[in-house]
C-alpha cells in the first residue's frame, strides 16, 4: 500500500512539474522592452526571449500605419497579443529584395548567397552580387510596381522584403494573401546619414545576426563620427550649387534633406540649405542663376559623366562659375558593369565615405591623397 501511494505521489509531482514546464514555456519571459534602434525614425526594434518584434513605423512620406512583424526562433511561443500579426522564422535561409539599398547590409552581414530574386538585376552593381546573378543564382522577379506573382509563388522564398510609396500595393497584397512572408523596408525614407545606415538591424533581426549587425553598425558610427570631428577643422566653408535642371525646372535637395545634411557636416555654404523639407525643390533656372552663379563648387548634376555631355544638354550651364573653373563633381562616374550607380545601392550603407568624399573634395588638405569612392570631378 505504501508502494503504490508512494508511485502514486511520484506521478503526481512529475506532472505537477511538467505543468510547470508548460506554463513557463506558455509566458515567455521578456528580456527587454526598450526599442534597440537609435538613430532610424522608420523602424523599432524589441527584443524579447526567443523572438523579437519589429515594427515598421515608416515606410514612406507620412504614413499612418505601423506594420508589424514578429521574428521568432524555431518552436517558440508567441504571446497572444502578437497572434495576428505576420510571423516569421529566424533564421531566414532565402531572400527576395527589391532595392538595391538591400543588397550592402546583406553583403556586410555575410549572408548574400541568400538572395534568389530581384527586380531588373542590372541596376545592381556589387561585383559579389553580380557573380551570383552571372551564375544564374538569382532570379529576376520583374519589376517594383508588377512584381511576377508566379515566379515567387514558385521560388517560395523565405520572405520578400520590399518598399512602398503609399498604403496602395495590390501586388503586394495578393503575394501576401497566397502565403508569402512580405516586409516593408523604409530605408529611403530616412534622412539621418546615420539613421539610414542602421537599416543594417533590419536584416541582421531577420538572420538571428543581431550582434553582428550591432558590431558593423557601430564600426560605421565611428568611422562617421572621427570625420565629422576631422571636418571640424576645415577653416573655409565654400559655397555649393547641386543639382540640374530637368524639363525646365531645376532640382535642388531641400535643406532638411539627406543630401543636404552632408552638406553641412561637411562645413560648406550649401545655397539651399534653409530651405525646409526632406525632398526636391523646384527652382527656375534663372532663379539659380542668379543665386549661385558664383558658387565656388557644383555638386551632383544628375547622371552626366562629362561637362561636355552637361553642357550639350544645356549650354547655359556655362555661365556657372564652377563649371568654368571645373569644379563640377558628380557620382555617376562610379558604375557597376551593367550601368547601375554604385552610390545609389552603397551610399546609404556607408555614410562616412560620403562624408569623406566631400571632405576631400571642399577641404582637401585635410584629406591629402585620398581616393574617392562616389564622387568624382566631371573631365
Amino acid at each position: 500500500m505504501r508502494t503504490l501511494k508512494k508511485y502514486a505521489l511520484l506521478i503526481f509531482i512529475f506532472c505537477f512539474c511538467l505543468q510547470c514546464k508548460k506554463e513557463e514555456k506558455s509566458q515567455p519571459q521578456t528580456t527587454t522592452t526598450t526599442n534597440t534602434i537609435h538613430y532610424a525614425k522608420g523602424f523599432e526594434i524589441y527584443k524579447h526571449n526567443q523572438y523579437s518584434v519589429l515594427k515598421v513605423t515608416q515606410p514612406w512620406p507620412n504614413a499612418t500605419t505601423t506594420f508589424t512583424y514578429v521574428l521568432k526562433e524555431k518552436g517558440s511561443v508567441i504571446p497572444e497579443e502578437y497572434a495576428s500579426f505576420p510571423q516569421i522564422t529566424i533564421p531566414i535561409k532565402s531572400i527576395v529584395i527589391t532595392s538595391t539599398t538591400h543588397v550592402p547590409p546583406l553583403e556586410l552581414l555575410g549572408v548574400e548567397n541568400t538572395i534568389i530574386g530581384f527586380p531588373n538585376t542590372d541596376y545592381i552593381s556589387s561585383s559579389k552580387t553580380r557573380s551570383r546573378i552571372d551564375q544564374g543564382k538569382i532570379r529576376e522577379v520583374g519589376s517594383n510596381e508588377t512584381l511576377n506573382t508566379e515566379v515567387l509563388l514558385d521560388m517560395q522564398p523565405d520572405v520578400i522584403v520590399s518598399f512602398g510609396l503609399n498604403a496602395t500595393n495590390p501586388t503586394l497584397d495578393l503575394l501576401q494573401k497566397n502565403g508569402l512572408k512580405v516586409l516593408l523596408n523604409g530605408d529611403w525614407n530616412e534622412q539621418s546619414p546615420l539613421g539610414k545606415a542602421e537599416w543594417i538591424k533590419f536584416f541582421g533581426a531577420l538572420y538571428g545576426l543581431d550582434a553582428k549587425a550591432n558590431t558593423v553598425f557601430n564600426q560605421i558610427e565611428q568611422s562617421y563620427t572621427k570625420t565629422l570631428q576631422l571636418a571640424q577643422k576645415a577653416t573655409t566653408k565654400p559655397t555649393v550649387l547641386c543639382g540640374a535642371t530637368y524639363q525646365e525646372q531645376w532640382y535642388v535637395p531641400q535643406g532638411e534633406s539627406w543630401a543636404a545634411l552632408f552638406l553641412k557636416e561637411a562645413k560648406t555654404n550649401y545655397l539651399w540649405q534653409n530651405t525646409k523639407g526632406t525632398g526636391s525643390l523646384t527652382v527656375p533656372f534663372e532663379n539659380v542663376l542668379v543665386q549661385a552663379k558664383n558658387a565656388d563648387f557644383w555638386f551632383a548634376p544628375g547622371d552626366f559623366s562629362t561637362l561636355k555631355q552637361l553642357l550639350d544638354s544645356n549650354p547655359h550651364y556655362s555661365e556657372f562659375d564652377a563649371f568654368k573653373n571645373k569644379k563640377v563633381f558628380s557620382y555617376a562616374l562610379n558604375k557597376g558593369a551593367k550601368g547601375g550607380i554604385m552610390y545609389f545601392e552603397l551610399a546609404g550603407s556607408r555614410p562616412d565615405w560620403v562624408l569623406q568624399d566631400m571632405i576631400a573634395i571642399f577641404h582637401p588638405e585635410l584629406l591629402p591623397n585620398y581616393k574617392p569612392v562616389f564622387f568624382q570631378k566631371l573631365q
